[in-house]
């Protein structure tokens, strides 16, 4: 027989294994991530090609290098299908996102514009988590391949979101998103039971989004380059512009109006998207959260406009137009700004704080802390308190016509409260360094949120965050990974025992 440590010796020498397994079928995956990418960098090789911008050069080399490494990992890596777990699916929604950052850092780190590694790492997460917040200064005269591959870097990213959003994360069940698997994704309890045909479907729709937007931004006044650009950031809602005074450098009412629209849009749940186009059932836009969402987004622009008329003495149209844009940039996550909105007020600037908390639809490529959980929020706390005076009474905290059991309310609960912490070490940190209330608060709720610009004259609508040091910026990179991986994501593979389970 056996003696208990012999067997304790064993157990951990298998855990060993598997979890070495499970890396090295994770690695293998990244490495497909990795020759993908390679390919994507020569595209905007090709644009500097065209430009005749020697930067083509950069893009091509990491292409190489990228490719070459990702190769040889493939090769040295191969092994049978992963057995779908969900320990495995935290450990590779990790990697890949981390792969994704530090190989969209390489030619920014190479390029003519001299970033150091920190700089070039944060312009990276900020483009795949679909932040848009920004280090670089001369937008107007960057390479042009740069520009691309920023936008495009956004526009990769927001596919990879949507995917996580309906198939990845709602199976691990993190942060309530286990409802959606039933009332969102309508797939059944594995991942890829109908990832191929939903992704087909998605796939149509974000690029068939992107074109129609490219062609509005065109019509309505940019030149084709710029509409390239913005479309690919606005449909991500990444926020990236090609000018360092973003949508302010084309000073269009139609323009504003043009990008709030697809703005809005991106900002709604991808699967009620598919539900509607490719089933025309208009019955899936009943969505509870599309109509907090877009009820919160009416009211806090119409108190935005109206008080701009007030305070500021501008006329109406001009208002309404300016705040709806800014912020609807805002609760979508996306982070344009057509003006210095903090000039407007303190009623405004509270209400663009407010605003970046909360984010857009779960599975858009929005980020924040999203309306459904709002819903169910407001709802167990309504319950909560009717249970005070009913003690005996049963209640059902509901989302639409569907019960949310209790491990979704904990997990909804969890999040919140997780969710706010960060903010607030975050926020400590950003003051360590020797940064003021407004500027660590809102640099850290920005990024957490995904949000992109954040208030005071550092990193608010008409700064953006070149001054920052290196350990802010790397602070402020994990901030944006955190937050759009729905936080408890990144951190339960921190916990001991995920790697002894």
């Amino acid at each position: 027989m056996l003696r208990p440590r012999q067997i304790t010796k064993f157990h951990f020498q298998e855990i060993e294994h598997l979890n070495a397994t499970l890396i090295r079928h994770a690695v293998h995956i990244a490495a497909i991530l990795g020759l993908y990418l390679s390919l994507a960098m020569l595209v905007p090789a090709m644009v500097d090609l065209y430009f005749g911008h020697p930067d083509w050069q950069i893009f091509a080399v990491s292409a190489f290098l990228v490719g070459g490494l990702s190769a040889a990992t493939f090769m040295a890596t191969r092994m049978g299908p992963p057995p779908f777990s969900k320990k495995f699916g935290f450990l590779l929604v990790n990697l890949l996102w981390a792969v994704f950052s530090v190989v969209g850092a390489i030619p920014l780190w190479l390029s003519s514009l001299k970033l150091d590694f920190a700089q070039a790492l944060f312009e990276s997460v900020s483009a795949i988590t679909t932040t848009g917040s920004t280090v670089i200064v001369g937008l107007d005269d960057a390479p042009p391949g740069l520009l691309v591959w920023r936008s495009l870097l956004c526009w990769l990213g927001g596919i990879g979101i949507v995917v996580l959003g309906l198939f990845i994360i709602p199976y691990l069940r993190v942060g309530g998103m286990s409802f959606f698997k039933m009332e969102s994704s309508d797939t059944s309890d594995k991942p890829f039971a109908r990832l191929a045909s939903f992704s087909r479907a998605f796939l149509v729709i974000y690029i068939s989004i992107t074109l129609l937007c490219a062609i509005a931004y065109s019509m309505a006044g940019m030149s084709r380059f710029d509409a390239i650009n913005h479309a690919m950031s606005t449909v991500a809602t990444g926020g990236f512009s090609t000018h360092d005074a973003s949508f302010g450098y084309f000073s269009s009412i139609p323009l504003l109006w043009t990008s709030t629209f697809f703005m809005a849009l991106c900002s709604l749940p991808f699967s009620i998207l598919i539900v509607l186009v490719v089933r025309g059932r208009l019955d899936a836009l009943r969505d509870p959260q599309i109509i907090v969402f877009l009820g919160y987004l009416s009211t806090f622009s119409i108190a935005v406009a109206i008080y701009h008329r007030l305070a500021n003495g501008v006329e109406f149209h001009l208002a309404l137009a300016h705040s709806f844009f800014n912020i609807t940039s805002i609760l979508s996550t996306t982070g344009y700004a057509s003006e210095d909105y903090s000039l407007w007020g303190p009623f405004v600037v509270m209400v663009a704080f407010i605003a970046t908390f909360m984010g857009g639809c779960s599975g858009s490529t929005s980020g924040g802390i999203k309306a459904y959980r709002f819903v169910v929020l407001f709802n167990a706390i309504r319950f909560g308190l009717n249970k005070l005076i009913y003690p005996n009474a049963i209640y059902a905290v509901r989302y639409g016509n569907n019960t949310v059991d209790a491990d979704t309310q904990r997990a909804i609960f969890l999040f919140f409260t997780t969710y706010i912490l960060l903010w607030v070490l975050g926020s400590l940190g950003m003051g360590a360094l020797g940064y003021d209330f407004i500027t660590a608060t809102s640099a850290v709720i920005t990024c957490l949120s995904n949000v992109g610009p954040g208030l005071g004259s550092l990193i608010g609508p008409a700064g953006n965050f070149s001054t920052l040091q290196d350990p802010e910026l790397y602070l402020l990179s994990l901030m944006m990974l955190l937050g759009r991986l729905e936080v408890l994501t990144v951190l339960v593979i921190l916990t001991p025992i995920f790697w002894k389970h």
